[in-house]
């Protein structure tokens, strides 16, 4: 285990079934001594997510996985954030499609995104992240991050990587597409990059 790896974590379930995030949090992670199991390969149905807030939602996921497999849980709830539609997509992100009568995709999630702007000046966004670590289901201190990255909605996607919305959050300080971002200059930079900071401050002020 690296030298800068977290007292009393090891094996920590992941509360999402998404590819994508795997993906990310694992290289995220790794640095800290910690192996995340996605809650699928221990049999771990999904949470409901019935909360308008994206801290509730995660929390209500992390203590479901955490309960089912007696392990600590981590868990994200994350989104797009419009402030033309009023901060939709939001904790709808996901299924922002398919609770208007298209398919759950992302290229229909996108689709969809894009017709509501059309002819928007107003291009303004964020995505947020709020990471939720039980170290059991009756946790009574959980620890929280939160992370915002601000950028806007661009009128035709670009770049190859990422998933959900990112070929089309542009940011403008970079001049790129978060989709454009190679994995570790997001992973750097990302919502869940700044709620991970904010979240292992946590976890490392309650190891001492």
């Amino acid at each position: 285990m690296a030298s800068d790896s977290v007292p009393g974590l090891g094996r920590v379930v992941l509360a999402s079934g998404n590819a994508g995030k795997l993906r990310e949090f694992s290289a995220l992670f790794a640095p800290l001594g910690i192996e995340l199991i996605p809650q699928g390969q221990l049999g771990v149905p999904e949470a409901p997510e019935p909360h308008c807030t994206f801290i509730e939602n995660a929390l209500e996921k992390a203590r479901h996985a955490s309960r089912v497999t007696g392990l600590p849980a981590l868990a994200d709830d994350s989104g797009l954030c419009v402030d033309a539609l009023g901060g939709a997509p939001g904790v709808y992100s996901a299924r922002y499609a398919s609770m208007n009568g298209g398919e759950k995709s992302d290229a229909a999630n996108n689709a969809l995104l894009v017709r509501e702007l059309a002819g928007q000046p107003d291009r303004r966004a964020c995505y947020i992240a709020v990471l939720a670590l039980v170290r059991a289901a009756d946790d009574p201190r959980p620890l929280l991050g939160e992370g915002v990255w601000y950028g806007e909605i661009a009128e035709a996607p670009r770049g190859e990587h990422g998933f959900g919305y990112d070929p089309y959050f542009h940011l403008p300080d970079l001049g790129r597409t978060a989709a454009e971002l190679a994995p570790a200059e997001k992973n750097a930079v990302s919502h869940r990059a700044q709620a991970l900071r904010e979240l292992m401050a946590k976890l490392q002020r309650a190891a001492r």
